[in-house]
């Protein structure tokens, strides 16, 4: 099978990596996605993946604490996500680095564009820690930023909802799903596919982003492959 796409940028959530637990690490969990990637890694597709940290800390909810203190608590908890995808990547024979853009040398690379490229040159995977390093920006933002900079195809964004809707569907029986839209509608209509700065970057940068459903480990492969997993989001 021939995947659709030379080079992607996968987006994780903390909390897919938490399963039911909805917090801390969830092994059984990680593996099923790690053996997905790893079949993505042995169709020839390079893979850049960004982590969220949300099973462990979410800077937005920490009450009185000073944002960016927050959000830098946040950065760390990605980097811990980070570093346990890779373990389990390497476990199933996939060779991965990680690097953070805050500079933790004793545990990870620091990000450099050209050394990320390099390796996926190489056919390493790179897993990037720690969001773009900046307080008020979210691991969306981080996702958009790293595929613009090692020009990933599409953000394959694996989330718990199958698609994008024009409702919420958890709280509404009649939502619907879209098979596809574009950025300009997504902003236009506020949906939450990934916050606006994101958003608006992947429109600029004439980035799509399929939205699918992560409660099926093997959609990511699909993804790879054209499938119709989710939602395409494309540029106007």
């Amino acid at each position: 099978m021939e995947p659709k796409y030379k080079r992607i940028l996968l987006k994780l959530s903390g909390e897919a990596l938490a399963g039911e637990k909805s917090t801390g690490l969830d092994y059984t969990i990680i593996t099923g996605i790690c053996q997905s990637i790893k079949k993505c890694y042995d169709a020839g597709v390079e893979i850049g993946i960004v982590v969220g940290g949300g099973n462990f800390w979410r800077g937005r909810s920490s009450g009185a604490m000073d944002r960016t203190r927050a959000d830098h608590i946040g950065m760390l908890a990605t980097a811990m996500n980070a570093l346990a995808v890779a373990d389990i990547l390497e476990s199933v024979g996939v060779p991965v680095r990680v690097q953070t853009a805050i500079t933790m040398q004793q545990v990870a690379e620091p990000y450099l564009r050209n050394r990320a490229v390099r390796h996926l040159e190489k056919g390493r995977v790179v897993i990037f820690g720690c969001g773009t390093g900046n307080p008020f920006f979210s691991t969306d933002t981080a996702a958009s930023l790293r595929a613009a900079e090692i020009d990933a195809e599409i953000i394959l964004k694996a989330t718990m909802v199958d698609g994008v809707y024009d409702k919420d569907p958890n709280k509404y029986d009649d939502a619907k799903r879209y098979a596809s839209i574009n950025f300009s509608e997504i902003l236009a209509k506020g949906l939450k596919v990934m916050d606006m700065t994101a958003a608006s970057m992947c429109r600029d940068n004439n980035i799509p982003i399929l939205v699918f459903n992560l409660d099926n480990p093997d959609n990511i492969f699909k993804a790879v492959l054209g499938e119709d997993v989710g939602t395409l989001v494309t540029t106007d």
